[in-house]
């Protein structure tokens, strides 16, 4: 590796996999601190984050795991203060904690929808609520802000096929949170950018029983299959091709970058029908 993060801390929000494999938190946490960084796995799954943050101290990296659940402002404040507690900055914000329920507008139970909002969309907010005052801090003492990075999907801009919402609600809203975030601060240095993962094989899509229904009537074999046949490129893309995405957004080679939308699909939001 090549230290692109040499010297930065970061906090991996949904570090944990749902499952054995690899989800896109997982990847991150680990390729942020193989490129350097001092990462804080959050999780609301304790047992996950600290996994992951055992991963990265097994080879030689620095990490340590938080129980953390987003949704609640108490405990993101207690994530931000430990991580300044232990490292004394935050340069990297990576917000990865999300949930899918499949259900259209008609079939989906006002709980259901309130709660992927609070996952989904208000996680996010109050991650960047807390930790955007730390950044501009650094900023006015050094000049330098931070780069935070909000997982969203291309559900948030194309029908997937699936009745998705909640879910694509969820990320369109989160997309316009990142551009108008990143206009009000680029000022700062604080950059605030998106990535919208296509068709994934992670274990938070293998554990939805929802989509194994839509997609092969509960085979998740035949989900698999169905999904690499949607994609031009032949095949699903895997969590470390949203690590790496991220990994230029955190560090400094996308330092002219804010406000944009990174899609990590295989070509499949270029497909009609």
């Amino acid at each position: 590796m090549s230290g692109r993060l040499n010297g930065k801390v970061a906090i991996v929000a949904g570090a944990g996999s749902i499952g054995p494999g690899w989800g896109n938190g997982k990847a991150t946490a680990t390729l942020f601190a193989r490129e350097g960084a001092r990462v804080i796995c959050a999780d609301i799954n304790r047992d996950a984050a600290e996994e992951a943050a055992a991963i990265i101290q097994d080879e030689g990296g620095q990490a340590f795991a938080i129980e953390a659940d987003v949704t609640n402002a108490e405990a993101v404040v207690d994530l931000v203060q430990r991580a300044l507690g232990r490292y004394g900055r935050i340069d990297i914000l990576d917000n990865n904690v999300g949930i899918a329920e499949v259900g259209s507008v008609v079939d989906l139970p006002l709980e259901t929808w309130e709660r992927v909002f609070r996952v989904n969309l208000t996680g996010a907010f109050l991650a960047m609520k807390h930790v955007i005052p730390v950044m501009q801090r650094q900023f006015e003492e050094s000049g330098q802000g931070g780069s935070i990075i909000n997982i969203s999907s291309i559900a948030s801009i194309r029908h997937t096929g699936v009745p998705y919402a909640s879910y694509s609600a969820t990320k369109a809203a989160l997309n316009q949170l990142t551009r108008t975030t990143a206009a009000q601060y680029a000022a700062q240095k604080i950059r605030v950018n998106a990535i919208l993962p296509g068709l994934m094989k992670t274990p938070m899509v293998e554990h939805s029983a929802g989509l194994a229904q839509v997609y092969g009537q509960g085979d998740i074999e035949a989900m698999w299959a169905a999904r690499d046949a949607q994609v031009p490129m032949g095949h699903m893309g895997e969590a470390w091709d949203v690590a790496y995405a991220a990994l230029f957004l955190a560090s400094d080679e996308a330092r002219y970058v804010t406000g944009l939308e990174l899609v990590v699909d295989g070509g499949i939001t270029l497909k009609y029908g």
